[in-house]
């Protein structure tokens, strides 16, 4: 089996924590040069020195904010004009707050929309062009299992996961035939910064403990506890390796089976 990323280029969003850096230092010990990017200039430069070299890859970064989708566009094309090439593009971007969509503001699914679509749509079209010259490309967004089914207190997020997993299976349709994959890793409860933060927020909303909010939430999983970011981070490495040359156009969820759906 070919996992093999020597030679190609992956731009890999919000990757100074969590599942985003889990999945850089994947693609890089697979061999892959690495762009990290996130808006911390210094988070990027410490989650920089962790990425593994041995193979001669070539690391970088830019820093970039996504609540100005103009910036990253600009970005982007900034830093495609500086490497000629990017394989490999794994948009990942911290999901909105929680609460139900019928109390958001509108402003809320506007600043989600933008965050999320709108910048990935910038960053798909930069390197596309690239990715089909090349003959070779891995577009991998990473949503939410609730693509599938909408998970409670996560209106907005829950809306616009959907927007971006139908943008993707349309862009799998049209690019396909440059040999450019388009799929979405759904990963369910993982330890992760963002997951500790619903928890305090369920547990200040409900007068519940943080211990009590937490154990309900694994109670739910079949497989009895979180994922770890790495568990999420091998299955985006491995739907961008060569590899997974035919599987194109897929929710994938890593949730030790908690969605109720096939």
């Amino acid at each position: 089996m070919n996992l093999d990323l020597t030679g190609k280029r992956a731009v890999v969003c919000g990757s100074t924590q969590g599942i985003g850096l889990a999945t850089a230092i994947e693609l890089a010990q697979m061999g892959a040069s690495i762009c990290l990017v996130a808006r911390n200039e210094e988070k990027l430069k410490d989650a920089l020195t962790q990425l593994d070299a041995s193979q001669g890859q070539s690391h970088d970064y830019f820093a970039v904010d996504f609540s100005h989708p103009e910036a990253v566009k600009q970005a982007a094309v900034s830093y495609l004009e500086k490497v000629s090439n990017v394989h490999i593009l794994v948009n990942n971007t911290g999901g909105p707050k929680g609460g139900q969509a019928i109390d958001a503001p509108v402003e809320e699914f506007l600043a989600a929309f933008n965050m999320h679509l709108v910048c990935n749509q910038h960053l798909a079209q930069v390197f596309s062009e690239s990715m089909k010259k090349n003959g070779y490309g891995r577009i991998v967004n990473i949503i939410s299992t609730s693509v599938k089914i909408p998970l409670k207190g996560l209106g907005v997020s829950n809306t616009i996961r959907g927007a971006v997993a139908s943008w993707s299976k349309t862009l799998a349709n049209e690019l396909g035939q440059f040999n450019i994959t388009v799929n979405n890793v759904l990963p369910g409860a993982t330890n992760t910064v963002r997951l500790k933060s619903i928890i305090e927020n369920k547990a200040a909303k409900t007068g519940d403990s943080i211990e009590n909010v937490s154990n309900a939430m694994v109670s739910a999983i079949p497989m009895g506890r979180f994922a770890v970011a790495e568990e999420i981070a091998n299955t985006v490495a491995f739907v961008c390796s060569p590899a997974a040359s035919y599987i194109n156009g897929v929710n994938i969820p890593v949730d030790g089976g908690r969605t109720g759906s096939m």
